[in-house]
């Protein structure tokens, strides 16, 4: 065994290492594991197909509210449609929507899809103010060369994202 360090103490440290590095391991792999059904992934609307997102998978749907696709029912319950300009996704949503929210604007709606390919949202976030949109939604919408803004709002935009 010369790969050993030839003192004592520093073969100690090492059988140490060696010993405590497999059940590091496991706990990291058990920790990642345990946490896999709480990971949340962001789709746009072109992008949730039935064989990408399945019924009953949570997940973030991001896009833009539909110009007259805001229905709101007796109930409380809201319907409306989120677009990317490439393809549209309905959601329906029960409780109160932020007071941000509006028709044009972008959002973000969490929950996941029924069967019938009707998105159920548990939550809706809406921008902060008027030049702003959640990250992943202005990236998608960039990708597909639909979102535009106006000059004025460009820098604002660029220095909010980091860019």
């Amino acid at each position: 065994m010369s790969w050993l360090p030839k003192s004592p103490k520093a073969r100690r440290r090492l059988w140490v290492v060696i010993a405590a590095a497999p059940v590091l391991a496991l706990a990291v792999g058990l920790s990642l594991w345990a946490m896999k059904d709480n990971v949340t992934f962001f789709y746009s609307p072109s992008e949730v197909t039935p064989q990408k997102v399945p019924a009953g998978q949570m997940i973030r749907l991001g896009g833009l509210v539909e110009a007259g696709s805001v229905q709101k029912a007796a109930d409380g319950s809201v319907v409306f449609v989120v677009t990317d300009n490439g393809a549209t996704a309905q959601v329906i949503y029960q409780g109160d929507l932020p007071d941000l929210f509006r028709e044009g604007q972008g959002i973000v709606a969490q929950g996941s899809f029924r069967p019938d390919r009707v998105f159920e949202a548990s939550q809706v976030l809406a921008k902060h103010d008027e030049t702003y949109m959640p990250r992943e939604v202005a990236d998608r919408l960039k990708e597909k060369g639909e979102w535009r803004p106006d000059d004025a709002a460009a820098p604002a935009v660029a220095a909010q994202q980091g860019t």
